[in-house]
């Protein structure tokens, strides 16, 4: 029987994504553990060849990638001969930035013969389709958000982020490297509106426009909504269809009790 393996990083995702499955093979980045979730293989990039071969021994064919990884620290010394061959095709999409850095990725995983599929393929429910889930968005928050829509395409198309803070028509902050936590901190910490009493401000989250929506796919989660109520805001909007939601019936509650809307925005 084929079987499927979770290419696992840190966080909840991919706990929720095995639930979905049957006895999937949970591996590891060394490094980036998930949460609520015990690895049956922790591999390193500078082993990714025998780690390929591992993965054909157990049967599996087709993998899912879930979890948050950063750009490991690559060791010489523990490189195989046969993944020293591919360090100058790695260390070149790594330059030309993290779009291409997947891409190659799954183009690896493939060439090895896998088939990889993306979270919402095995978890469809996970990502919501168009509609306001909790809460009312009123016009100005409406505004703010194509506004928000606007500027997260913009950064998307030069591989730079995923979100945005947008305010009464001004971007308040911009999602990079750091990640969002760090940008709603930033936010509650320094942001000020032009209007004390207009518009709050909406937190806008979607996909860069061309990338492989099988990877890196955006998520949100219980602590993101905290953090947009510490900063403020008035609520989250997201494409719908491009963005997971890690427990969506926690996140409406949550939303309702902290008065903030959330809604999957038609792109």
């Amino acid at each position: 029987m084929s079987r499927t393996a979770i290419i696992a990083g840190a966080g909840h995702l991919p706990a929720t994504l095995a639930t979905a499955l049957q006895a999937p093979l949970v591996c590891a980045l060394d490094g980036f553990a998930p949460s609520g979730l015990t690895a049956d293989l922790v591999f390193r990039v500078e082993r990714l060849m025998p780690f390929l071969r591992a993965l054909e021994d157990a049967g599996v064919s087709r993998v899912v990638f879930a979890g948050a990884v950063q750009r490991p620290r690559l060791d010489p010394s523990l490189f195989d001969p046969a993944t020293a061959q591919m360090v100058p095709r790695l260390l070149a999409a790594m330059q030309a930035g993290d779009d291409a850095t997947l891409r190659d990725v799954v183009a690896i995983f493939e060439e090895a013969g896998f088939a990889v599929v993306g979270a919402q393929d095995v978890a469809p429910d996970l990502v919501p389709g168009p509609g306001v889930l909790a809460g009312a968005p009123t016009a100005a928050d409406e505004r703010d958000a194509a506004r928000a829509a606007a500027i997260v395409a913009a950064l998307g198309a030069v591989d730079v982020g995923q979100g945005a803070v947008v305010a009464q028509g001004l971007c308040l902050a911009v999602e990079a490297l750091p990640g969002t936590d760090a940008m709603l901190d930033w936010v509650a910490q320094t942001a000020r509106r032009p209007e004390p009493n207009g518009a709050k401000g909406v937190f806008y989250k979607a996909p860069k426009p061309a990338q492989d929506r099988r990877i890196d796919l955006p998520a949100l989660g219980l602590e993101t909504l905290k953090r947009a109520h510490a900063a403020g805001l008035a609520g989250i909007a997201f494409e719908a269809g491009g963005v997971i939601l890690l427990d969506r019936a926690a996140m409406v509650a949550e939303a309702d009790r902290l008065g903030l809307f959330l809604w999957a925005r038609e792109p």
